[in-house]
């Protein structure tokens, strides 16, 4: 039997289910999630495989709670991020390099691509962080159209365009460090211009030239 190391059973209980999402995370990592099975999770966090069956009755189950927990925390240190930039370009900039790094090591489909793999009832778990993600986006996207860097469009459209982007990006290629940074940069750029943006002789977003509206 394993030691107890924890000061009580709730925290005992916590840190059991803490080594089963990491160890979990870190199989998605190095094999991918098909194949991927109850028993290598336990083996992999150390622990039997009843007690994985205590926290989650499959493998979807526990997709979900990882998913829930790391969109959680990635959204939480992203808005910190965010809050220390003003322009918009530059927000969205961040908010692409973050979601393609954070895609490629998690190696999960971003937001509403979760819906190719789990069942139509998983997947509504995941609607309320989903959707935050997702007017995250938008209020980027509507601050540079407020602000004159980006050409007023459809908010919502574009930001489904967005986001099937990310979701290319992040499983196109390799992770190795050169390789992820040189993808990372393009997807930057490429989303950026896609979306309108426009930059000075030294790479510095500027106000775009709003064109009259076509009479009609």
């Amino acid at each position: 039997m394993p030691r107890i190391s924890a000061a009580s059973n709730a925290e005992q209980r916590a840190d059991t289910q803490r080594r089963i999402l990491t160890a979990f995370g870190e199989l998605l990592f190095s094999h991918g999630l098909p194949g991927l099975t109850m028993t290598d999770v336990a083996r992999h966090a150390g622990v039997g495989r009843t007690a994985v069956y205590n926290y989650y009755a499959d493998i979807e189950e526990l997709l979900i709670s990882y998913a829930l927990d790391e969109t959680e925390k990635f959204l939480t240190e992203l808005r910190e991020a965010l809050d220390r930039l003003d322009n918009p370009v530059e927000r969205l900039a961040l908010y692409v390099r973050a979601q393609v790094v954070d895609l490629s090591r998690r190696h999960l489909p971003p937001g509403p691509a979760m819906g190719a793999v789990l069942s139509p009832s998983s997947f509504a778990k995941l609607a309320d962080h989903v959707g935050e993600l997702s007017v995250l986006l938008q209020g980027i996207l509507r601050d540079g159209m407020d602000q004159g860097y980006l050409p007023v469009a459809d908010i919502g459209q574009q930001a489904q365009l967005i986001l099937g982007t990310l979701s290319s990006s992040a499983a196109r290629g390799s992770d190795e460090p050169a390789e992820l940074e040189a993808r990372v940069a393009r997807t930057v750029r490429f989303i950026q211009l896609g979306a309108g943006a426009r930059f000075d002789d030294e790479g510095h977003p500027v106000r775009i030239a709003q064109l009259p509206a076509v009479a009609g």
